[in-house]
């Protein structure tokens, strides 16, 4: 094996793959996905075809805009915390 050609290659590669990596993040500044804090919900719809005649699924899932409203969602039914307001 030459490693004086595959050792200057793999750096290479890395290098490239660095500088690519700043380019899509630099690309893609301030096209952050989410969305802000805020009242109300946003609403998701889920479509599942499997194919052929009668094989669909559609699911309805409103999710709060509010992070603390979000979060309460996943505190189970009848258990308190000490900093809830109700």
């Amino acid at each position: 094996m030459d490693w004086g050609f595959i050792i200057p290659l793999i750096v290479l590669v890395g290098i490239v793959s660095m500088l690519c990596g700043a380019f899509a993040l630099h690309r893609t500044k301030g096209t952050e996905r989410g969305s802000l804090p805020g009242k109300g919900d946003h609403v998701i719809e889920l479509d599942y075809n499997s194919g052929g005649g009668g094989g669909s699924q559609i699911a309805r899932y409103t999710v709060p805009k509010d992070p603390q409203d979000y979060a309460k969602r996943f505190v189970p039914q009848g258990k308190r915390t000490e900093t809830q307001d109700d």
